[in-house]
């Protein structure tokens, strides 16, 4: 099903239009002002990346340099990116469990101090 994005003339609004066929042709009207002057916009498309390029990317100590090892949101920012770069493999209840826990401003050690 392909979605196209219009941006209104008049009033400047981007429209996203879905249609269910390429064939088929939509009727441009924008959302906000109902007019039927708009304009066809490039839409963005997402390139899929190898896993190598995921991992390489992890490996990048440049993309880590603002994590502070004390703060437990910033550690949770740094989570949330590796959970997004490995996917389906670094996910599940618990993750995120951690990961909120983390943004809570909670502490992962769940042992007393003695």
């Amino acid at each position: 099903m392909p979605i196209y994005e219009y941006e209104c003339r008049d009033c400047r609004r981007r429209n996203t239009i879905l249609t269910l066929r390429i064939s088929e042709t939509p009727e441009l009207v924008c959302e906000r002002c109902g007019s039927h002057n708009l304009r066809r916009l490039m839409s963005r498309f997402a390139m899929p990346r190898s896993e190598e390029a995921r991992l390489d990317s992890l490996a990048d100590p440049a993309n880590f340099g603002d994590v502070d090892e004390n703060d437990p949101r910033s550690l949770a920012r740094a989570m949330r990116r590796m959970g997004n770069e490995l996917g389906d493999e670094f996910s599940g209840d618990e993750f995120d469990e951690a990961v909120e826990e983390l943004e809570s401003g909670g502490d992962l050690d769940d042992t007393d101090d003695v």
